[in-house]
């Protein structure tokens, strides 16, 4: 066994909770900022541009034309991308699997249809016609066919609902399903093959660029009938005109997405939201709709995922809030790292809110290695500690404060370092414990020490971070733990996008109060190098 395939079961494959909502990720379009403000009934039209630039891409992935990426001069490893298009997640009983049919030109065929989700019924149609591509007009007419049934007739079971029930629970009715009817097997084949699944969505979240609250939470935790949760990309359009992404996290991580999006929305951008090409229609197939076997067991189960999804998800206090004081430029122009900036704010701004440090996991991408994925870096460190308690500290003077500060910054710049090359530990450690558990040796006590969990080992972070990178597309996911929160965030010239969250139940955390605690860090911390200066 290799670290790959230990992380893909432990952190993803093996967990029996649902993973639709506690480890899927998405994030809103900030399409609202340039071409596309909120507007009822720009629904499909929109979608057609978008799924169109989408498959302009599926299209430069499969002739090989996507640039490498890199990190300064290293070469990333671009495995991830594989997972973008026609990815699935597969329940199992005690373990999901990936299914991933994507190929490229020279490896052969690769599915081309795209699954459409609406009012509880599932539509396929194919995205190549004759051997080209649909055009954005041919999209459309395929997506209206499919509202106006959708709307002038019943709406369907559901069935994607159960994509968001316990992985267990998940695999015994898909079982149970394909022992009904051995056609319902060559339709979840279809969605688990196709391209990526648009959903129509009949909701109008809210949303400015200040304030993306709503579209997020919609995104995240939205109708379970029009997502496919076990989808490595479902594309969600609401009914203003809003969208967002909605992703199973188990392929691949966030980056991998951002890339793509970005491509998305720079060509959105140079045609001004419109199609500018050919109106000509082309008499291809309409939509065919994707009609399971069910019976009154079925029904009474899907009622059954949807209560307890909805029950979950209404527990979840969710806010997402542009910093617009400022952003990248002038933290690099005080010669800080903007990363980091960040980190130190919601140290310090934990460390207000609950009077203690917070241990804390933030992401690091380990793709300057094959098939790398990520590495925890650990920002609850005695340096950022000694900083926070020297500004709650009236005695203290600003120049101190800043010494302890650049300390702080000092010493997480080497960890986030260490950790993109290799030299973290917890990924180390998770290796460790398993080949003690795969050869039946005891458990190492450091394991089951009290200090192990208490910062955060097992799972146990009560932050779960990353940065977005320094693009306008800002996902998040939800807090690991109860007594947690979610913070994410994107970084750009002149703001600071941020996504936190945390559960209504626990009572102490309050995902506002952190979210707007963390803004008036950002302003102290700058305010800090100004002072220290006088």
């Amino acid at each position: 066994m290799q670290l790959e395939d230990w992380w893909l079961n432990v952190a993803y494959l093996d967990l029996r909770i649902s993973t639709q909502i506690h480890c899927n990720i998405g994030g809103p379009g900030p399409y609202i900022e340039h071409c596309w403000p909120p507007k009822e009934g720009t629904q499909i039209e929109r979608a057609c541009v978008n799924i169109w630039h989408t498959l302009k891409y599926w299209d430069l992935l499969r002739a090989e034309k996507v640039a490498v990426e890199r990190s300064g001069n290293a070469v990333l490893d671009m495995n991830q991308f594989r997972m973008l298009f026609c990815t699935c997640k597969i329940p199992g009983v005690t373990r999901d699997s990936i299914g991933s049919y994507f190929k490229t030109e020279t490896e052969g065929e690769c599915p081309s249809h795209l699954i459409v989700l609406c009012r509880g019924r599932v539509f396929a149609f194919d995205a190549v016609h004759e051997g080209s591509m649909v055009t954005p007009p041919e999209i459309f007419r395929q997506l209206a066919y499919i509202q106006k049934r959708c709307h002038s007739e019943p709406d369907g079971p559901g069935l994607a609902a159960l994509t968001s029930s316990e992985r267990t629970k998940w695999a015994e009715l898909r079982e149970y399903l394909i022992d009904l009817d051995p056609k319902n097997l060559t339709l979840l084949e279809k969605i688990q093959r196709s391209l990526f699944v648009v959903c129509l969505d009949d909701s109008s979240p809210h949303a400015t660029p200040e304030d993306y609250t709503e579209v997020a939470r919609l995104g995240l935790t939205g109708d379970p009938t029009v997502r496919w949760g076990d989808k490595s990309y479902n594309s969600i359009f609401f009914s203003n005109g809003t969208c967002s992404a909605f992703c199973d996290h188990s392929p691949l991580d966030a980056m991998a997405l951002i890339t793509m999006f970005s491509y998305a929305e720079k060509k959105i951008i140079e045609n001004e939201g419109k199609w500018k090409g050919s109106d000509k229609v082309r008499d291809i197939p309409w939509p065919e709709e994707l009609v399971f076997t069910v019976d009154q067991k079925i029904i009474n189960e899907i009622g059954h995922a949807k209560e307890l999804y909805y029950k979950k998800v209404s527990d979840l206090q969710l806010v997402s809030y542009a910093f617009t004081s400022f952003g990248k430029a002038l933290v690099k122009k005080k010669k800080l790292h903007p990363d980091t900036f960040v980190q130190l704010a919601l140290q310090l701004a934990y460390y207000k809110c609950h009077g203690r440090p917070g241990c804390c996991y933030e992401t690091a991408m380990t793709r300057r290695f094959y098939h790398g994925r990520t590495e925890t870096i650990r920002p609850c460190t005695v340096e950022a500690l000694e900083w926070c308690k020297s500004m709650l500290d009236p005695s203290e003077s600003a120049y101190q404060r800043l010494q302890l500060m650049q300390k702080a910054f000092a010493k997480h710049n080497k960890m986030r370092k260490e950790c993109e090359n290799g030299k973290g530990f917890d990924r180390h450690l998770l290796g460790l414990l398993l080949i003690a558990q795969e050869q039946g040796l005891p458990v190492p006590e450091l394991y089951v020490d009290h200090a192990f969990t208490a910062s955060g080992g097992g799972g146990n972070f009560v932050l779960s971070t990353s940065l977005t990178g320094y693009t306008r597309f800002c996902g998040s996911a939800l807090p690991m733990v109860d007594h947690g929160y979610g913070f994410f965030y994107s970084i750009r010239d002149d703001r600071i996008v941020t996504n936190c969250s945390s559960w209504k139940s626990c009572p102490e955390t309050d995902a506002e109060m952190l979210a707007r605690t963390v803004f008036q860090c950002f302003r102290d911390m700058l305010q800090l190098t100004v002072a220290a200066q006088l």
